[in-house]
């Protein structure tokens, strides 16, 4: 009982200060006969420490009875797209952490032990935020990635 408690806890922990996504849109990608389908789901999420700033990631979501019930283990594939939607707003956090990457997007994508994650850092130097995304696992991680960067320039209001 304790450990069930201390468990969901740290769930919760976890994913406080990382953005919300918001779905945008779905297609199939193969045809289960009982539960949903498998999919790629594309969700938006704006970044919580950079003003006007939009990310959009497109991952796989497993569908059959497993999916259905949440209890299906999501493939590490995922990619992402960041984009500058208005005037760029640097706050005092993204500067003091340009180095370290700050953890600005979590999503489960199994029951427990995986899950999504979406890093910034912040390039003084060239004057650029790039994103990193990538799956991870209690114990075994993935190499897979994708990387998107936001130039930060003047807006002109596209």
């Amino acid at each position: 009982m304790k450990s069930s408690w201390i468990l969901c806890c740290s769930l919760l922990l976890g994913s406080i200060g990382a953005a919300q996504a918001e779905q945008v849109g779905e297609v199939d990608t193969v045809f289960k006969l009982f539960g949903p389908d498998h999919k790629i789901v594309v969700e938006a999420f704006d970044d919580p420490d950079v003003k006007n700033v939009t990310c959009y990631i497109s991952r796989a979501k497993t569908g059959g009875i497993k999916g259905g019930l949440g209890l299906a283990e999501d493939t590490s594939d995922a990619a992402i797209s960041c984009q500058q939607v208005g005037p760029i707003e640097l706050s005092d956090k993204v500067k003091q952490t340009q180095d370290k990457g700050v953890v600005v997007f979590q999503k489960r994508t199994s029951l427990i032990f995986k899950k999504l994650q979406v890093v910034r850092f912040y390039d003084e130097k060239r004057n650029a935020l790039i994103y990193l995304t990538y799956s991870d696992k209690v114990v075994d991680g993935s190499p897979k990635n994708a990387l998107s960067a936001v130039p930060i320039i003047p807006w002109s209001g596209r």
